[in-house]
């Protein structure tokens, strides 16, 4: 994507920041168009480029109904089996996703030597810092404000050594984001597997596999994610593990809520995780 895409996300996230906080009076057309500095007739050509749907459509999945529909309709996270292994290889989100669970000290025994590639890149929803260890996705971090590349390469790996390399990595980038109006299953029909490698304790790799079961336009309550891993009385700290996550929407943890139907914060900002249900929820319904 161009850099006219993380114009257009910033412009997009305005509003979805108003829709959010006033979409009960329903706000017209030309208050959202006044808010993000345009006018109508681009505002809402824009808005649709980006989402597939009106402005006034958009605003619909935003809603605490519409959430609580799908909480009550989402798939039964409880059917899926979970492999409590510490490592190895699963096929995991309909095939689009392999992820590799290590603990801190497996990846400590063999992470001598190993190089991180790291690149920035544009996606739908703002620009975000992408890295890989020999080819499998280690890191996918939204860029907030105030992020510096090197803070967050250093907490995430401490004991790799990095390589700015955004050449290499740039096919693994079309894969995630491009084309962004395609949904999971036809992504999965014409696209290689994404393998991600996932460094953590047991609990936190059973939650972010737990995740990856949440289709493209559900979501699942912090306490349905806590039954499906065996342990109903953990939802606080699953949404700990949620919160630590560090390979952004490929690990799907923008996908959880409250169960009282409200989207709940996220590492990356509330409006962003706003703008990625909506916008997966508009790719479901199309």
């Amino acid at each position: 994507m161009t850099s006219d895409s993380t114009f257009t996300y910033q412009q997009i996230a305005r509003a979805i920041e108003h829709l959010t906080a006033t979409y009960r009076e329903q706000p017209s057309l030309s208050e959202l168009a006044e808010k993000v500095n345009l006018s109508e007739f681009h505002f809402q050509r824009l808005f649709t480029e980006w989402a597939g749907v009106s402005p006034k459509k958009f605003s619909q999945y935003l809603t605490l109904e519409h959430a609580k529909t799908r909480l009550r309709n989402g798939a039964p996270l409880t059917d899926a089996a979970y492999d409590a292994g510490l490592s190895g290889t699963g096929r995991l989100h309909d095939l689009f996703v392999n992820i590799e669970g290590i603990t801190p000290g497996q990846f400590k025994q063999g992470g001598s030597g190993l190089v991180l590639a790291y690149g920035l890149f544009t996606s739908p929803f703002g620009r975000y810092l992408l890295g890989a260890i020999n080819g499998r996705i280690a890191l996918l971090h939204f860029l907030n404000e105030g992020d510096t590349v090197e803070t967050i390469l250093a907490s995430a790996w401490p004991e790799v050594s990095f390589q700015h390399d955004p050449i290499t990595l740039q096919p693994l980038a079309d894969q995630i984001f491009n084309p962004p109006a395609v949904g999971l299953a036809e992504r999965t029909g014409s696209k290689p597997v994404l393998s991600v490698l996932m460094r953590g304790s047991a609990f936190q790799l059973k939650v972010w596999e737990a995740l990856l079961k949440i289709p493209e336009g559900d979501l699942a309550s912090y306490d349905q994610i806590a039954n499906a891993i065996g342990q109903p009385t953990a939802s606080r700290a699953v949404g700990t593990a949620i919160g630590s996550n560090p390979v952004g929407y490929l690990i799907p943890c923008h996908r959880v809520i409250k169960k009282t139907g409200l989207f709940g914060g996220y590492r990356w900002g509330a409006e962003r995780k706003q703008a990625m249900l909506g916008w997966e929820a508009a790719q479901v319904d199309k």
